[in-house]
């Protein structure tokens, strides 16, 4: 039996001396070029290309739909989330989502992260006085979401690094520490993700989804380039995890999608992005329908049509009430008040 067990620890020993001699073979500088080299456009993750009105590109594997089903904010994740990612070198994921949204055309992606505080400082410029007149920026303008989609990561990792110290052991001082890093660095990554999406009005959860994705891959370590290759290639299209994230989050949509397709009471109209991206806004206060106004000025006159050439069909005195009944054209309102209905001029009335 002794004979045995010497000659397999003596098949293993030599398995581990012939995988330090290979990877030693190997010269560094060639190592990393061939392993961490860029390739002009072959890199990037499952997620990439853009979106806009005119449509999208890059969108290849994402679930696609003729027109959105309803508008949907995607909010960050929560804090333990974020911090999990940041030792990947990886940011909130809320920027791919919307991105992969609004690729698939599926729903209306509508701002409500950090571009929502300099929107909120646009309109208090506007109160204040700052802006230039007519700029429009009265309220009941903006599209109220439909749904709020939460997004969630857990990934795990099955770490080789113990192979990686048994070979870097066998030298010592830094090629020791090289050989260990490159070793160490063969990992099987999984990346599991959910998506909540709520009803904005109800506050009842509609559609709940996860995705999955799974990657083995060869990463040096940071010892062998000077700790510097990791913050250089971070990102979801650069580095190995972040991939992994993408393809995840991609498949945890796409199932997004088909429940929510599969539930037409669950779909809004909203029209198309190219629709509201295309939307006139016009210079002055915003009144909506079924606004209040009253006259900024005495014996204001209510016009026939929406001309100040066609009969006065009434005269409302300052501060008198009137109901917008939600037309415009030319400058003038469609009213209706107690004297009567007709138009006045947007100009000469208020809130």
């Amino acid at each position: 039996m002794k004979s045995v067990s010497a000659h397999v620890s003596g098949v293993k020993s030599s398995g581990v001396r012939v995988a330090a001699a290979l990877l030693l073979s190997l010269p560094l500088a060639a190592g990393a070029q061939g392993l961490l080299g860029q390739k002009k456009g072959q890199g990037g993750s499952e997620i990439q290309g853009s979106a806009g009105p005119g449509g999208s590109q890059g969108a290849n594997g994402l679930e696609h739909c003729d027109k959105p089903m309803g508008a949907i904010a995607v909010v960050e994740p929560q804090d333990y989330v974020s911090q999990s990612l940041s030792r990947y070198g990886l940011q909130s994921p809320t920027g791919l989502i919307r991105m992969m949204v609004q690729q698939s055309n599926c729903f209306i992606v509508v701002e409500r992260g950090i571009g929502m505080q300099n929107m909120m400082q646009e309109r208090a410029l506007q109160e204040s006085g700052e802006l230039r007149q007519n700029s429009n920026m009265g309220g009941g303008q903006m599209v109220s979401a439909d749904f709020v989609l939460t997004p969630a990561v857990v990934f795990s990792e099955n770490d080789a690094g113990g192979m990686g110290g048994a070979l870097g052991g066998l030298l010592p001082g830094s090629s020791g520490r090289v050989l260990g890093a490159v070793a160490g660095g063969l990992k099987f990554k999984e990346a599991q993700t959910s998506m909540l999406v709520t009803d904005s009005r109800t506050g009842v959860q509609v559609a709940s989804a996860e995705g999955s994705s799974k990657k083995a891959d060869l990463k040096l370590g940071g010892l062998a380039f000077g700790g510097g290759a990791a913050g250089a290639l971070g990102g979801y299209t650069k580095t190995n995890e972040g991939k992994v994230i993408a393809a995840s989050l991609m498949d945890n949509y796409n199932n997004i999608v088909r429940s929510v397709r599969s539930q037409p009471s669950l779909q809004r109209d909203v029209g198309t992005l190219a629709e509201e991206a295309g939307r006139k806004t016009k210079g002055g206060a915003v009144f909506n329908e079924g606004d209040t106004i009253v006259p900024k000025l005495g014996n204001l006159k209510v016009y026939a049509s929406a001309s100040d050439s066609s009969p006065t069909v009434a005269t409302l005195a300052k501060g008198e009430e009137m109901i917008f009944m939600g037309e415009e054209q030319d400058g003038y309102l469609k009213i209706e008040s107690s004297n009567g209905g007709g138009w006045v001029k947007k100009v000469l009335v208020t809130r």
